[in-house]
């Protein structure tokens, strides 16, 4: 499983093969998130959601997740089972819970509820859909910060958002092949066409299959393994410094700069997951009513476009893993940066096929996000509570989804209610979390 080189904290060089495993899982959680975030808009719009109103469905994962990833990490911290070891069994019964939820989500206007009931029960299902992803996906993020030496984290986590977006495209690509092979993609009003629900089982079944391979062929260090390799012990809960106040206290500096980095980039996918199905259909098929074939085909066109930012991603997250670590910073502005003028060209695109560049620009910064972050975080930590840090820096990724999802509601028609314009809000927001990285100072350890 691995050498005897020692590098870094005192892990050890692993294997390109175990660097791969730890993160294989990731393919099946992210078609999970990137069939919500893609088709979410086009769901609640179908089933007869005020588009004015849009923004309250998504600040429910969000919510979610603010509070479920620190447990998630408190508890892993602590946790460790013989054959499923420390970070994997939450992987388990998270991704049962949401092979469930994403069976009954694009069924939520096929069990004879009136709009409202149908509209609360999918709400209601995005909110568990969200909360077991979220318990799913945070495993991954921990082993590497477990097992993984500094020399290989950027590898590590250059190769997790290559299977994160391996797993996007899959997601996002499913209605419009569908469709194409002859799968309804128009339904009647307030119901959710089959070429989405397809969709979301074949998602349903990949997760299963991909973290179950993920499971069974991650060997997580044991309690005397681990402190070989870190020169501390795992923290019990009765060490004194586990408290989420304490640790968010003791937290490195760079914690909190790469928030702020991470405040801005956040709200603005939010806005392009909210108004993107909506913005493509108005802009290139001029077409406003959900229950219209141009709004579905707008719909389809969206999920495309989510596959061509995550195969941009996949291709762009590969460049940065060949980046030299003393060159992060510049590789993190220069994602966002792209992305930004990627999310502004939508509001003066109107031909489909120019957004494939606009996407793929915006592809670039979404893998920035994915890597650089947690690479620069977790080398600033020294390796306890580890699985609680990253819960709490999930916060970075869900707090500004919840603050761009509430100012939604003023923002939205001060901009004439307009898609298009929510997406040009997004690229200015973008282009702040570019700017922003002159903020963050990489430390390593315990060093502030």
């Amino acid at each position: 499983m691995m050498t005897n080189k020692q590098r870094g904290s005192g892990l050890p060089n692993l294997p390109l093969k175990t660097i791969w495993m730890l993160s294989f899982g990731f393919l099946g959680v992210q078609m999970a998130f990137s069939l919500q975030s893609s088709q979410m808009g086009r769901i609640f719009q179908t089933l007869g959601a005020d588009p004015t109103k849009l923004g309250f469905f998504f600040i429910l994962p969000p919510l979610v997740g603010l509070f479920v990833q620190p447990i998630v990490g408190y508890l892993s911290d602590r946790t460790w089972t013989k054959r499923f070891g420390r970070r994997m069994p939450y992987l388990l019964g998270g991704a049962a819970v949401s092979v469930i939820v994403m069976c009954l989500l694009p069924n939520a206007g096929n069990f004879g509820f009136s709009t409202t009931m149908a509209l609360w029960f999918g709400a209601t299902t995005i909110l568990f859909m969200d909360l077991s992803s979220n318990v799913a996906m945070q495993p991954f993020k921990m082993v590497v910060g477990d097992m993984v030496n500094e020399e290989q984290k950027s590898y590590a986590y250059s190769i997790q958002s290559f299977l994160s977006n391996t797993g996007s495209v899959l997601a996002t690509v499913f209605p419009f092949l569908l469709t194409i092979l002859g799968v309804a993609n128009t339904a009647p009003k307030g119901q959710v066409p089959a070429s989405v629900t397809i969709s979301f089982y074949a998602g349903a079944a990949i997760l299963v299959v991909f973290s179950l391979i993920a499971v069974f062929n991650v060997k997580e260090y044991d309690d005397a393994t681990y402190e070989r390799y870190h020169g501390q012990p795992l923290n019990t809960p009765n060490d004194g410094q586990g408290g989420f106040l304490t640790l968010l206290k003791r937290a490195p500096k760079v914690f909190w700069t790469v928030t702020v980095v991470q405040f801005f980039c956040w709200m603005a996918f939010q806005y392009l997951w909210t108004y993107g199905t909506g913005a493509v259909a108005e802009n290139v098929f001029n077409a406003t009513d959900p229950a219209s074939a141009g709004y579905q085909n707008g719909g389809n066109w969206f999920g495309l476009m989510s596959a061509v930012y995550a195969i941009a991603a996949v291709i762009w997250s590969l460049v940065l893993s060949k980046i030299p670590a003393h060159k992060n910073k510049f590789g993190y502005a220069l994602s966002l940066t792209l992305g930004a003028l990627g999310f502004m060209s939508t509001y003066f695109v109107h031909s489909q096929y120019l957004l494939i560049i606009s996407y793929s620009l915006i592809g670039i910064a979404w893998a920035g996000m994915m890597a650089y972050p947690f690479i620069m975080v977790t080398n600033a930590l020294s390796g306890d509570h580890m699985g609680t840090y990253l819960g709490l820096f999930n916060g970075s990724i869900c707090l500004p989804q919840i603050v761009a999802s509430v100012l939604s509601f003023a923002i939205f028609p001060l901009v004439g209610s307009s898609f298009p314009a929510m997406i040009l809000v997004a690229g200015g927001l973008m282009l702040l979390g570019a700017l922003s990285v002159a903020l963050v100072h990489e430390t390593h350890g315990n060093s502030n």
